[in-house]
């Protein structure tokens, strides 16, 4: 009996599916249905970890993150280098900050 997929999976994955006795079938894809299979797999990982809580699974969500930012031409090192930056210039989100409104005129 054999069970379907039809998602992305860990490029070794089929190695390890081999070495378990089974025979893995795959295809790989590029250009707009990369894109789109890694989009559909950020939200699979977040998903099942707002289902479990592991913790374990942001391993996996960053995994996929960094292969959404190479299929964008951006490096591990450089999405890195952006988010500090942008955490020092501008903070990060672990203070729980919600902005309800803004008062006044902005100057063009």
């Amino acid at each position: 009996m054999a069970d379907s997929y039809a998602k992305l999976v860990r490029d070794r994955i089929p190695e390890i599916i081999r070495r378990d006795g089974r025979v893995p079938y795959t295809h790989r894809v590029s250009g707009s249905e990369l894109e789109s299979a890694l989009w559909n797999k950020l939200d699979e990982e977040i998903g099942e970890f707002r289902q479990s809580g592991d913790t374990k699974e942001f391993a996996d969500i960053l995994e996929v993150i960094y292969a959404l930012a190479n299929f964008y031409g951006v490096k591990p090192s450089q999405l890195d280098a952006i988010r500090e930056r942008k955490a020092e210039e501008r903070g990060g989100f672990s203070q729980g900050t919600i902005l309800d409104k803004i008062e006044g005129q902005t100057e063009h």
